[in-house]
């Protein structure tokens, strides 16, 4: 991973399940953000469901965009 870039990881709430391993996150600091799963989460085949407390990685770029690093309890 590159040192210089800026990862903002923030958490929230999974609302809605998409195609291909895309979910709708509400975040806790109110936004939304659409989300797909890490190669980590997916390798493992970590089942992810509307409901479960996740931990996101948001990009730079376009903060509407982002990652699921982690499933919480």
């Amino acid at each position: 991973m590159n040192p210089t870039k800026k990862i903002f990881r923030k958490t929230g709430i999974v609302i809605e399940s998409l195609p291909s391993a895309n979910f709708r996150v509400k975040l806790d600091d109110g936004g939304e953000a659409l989300c797909h799963l890490s190669g980590k989460l997916r390798m493992y085949r970590i089942k992810i469901l509307p409901g479960d407390r996740v931990t996101v990685e948001i990009s730079p770029y376009d903060e509407k965009r982002g990652r699921i690093v982690y499933r919480g309890k």
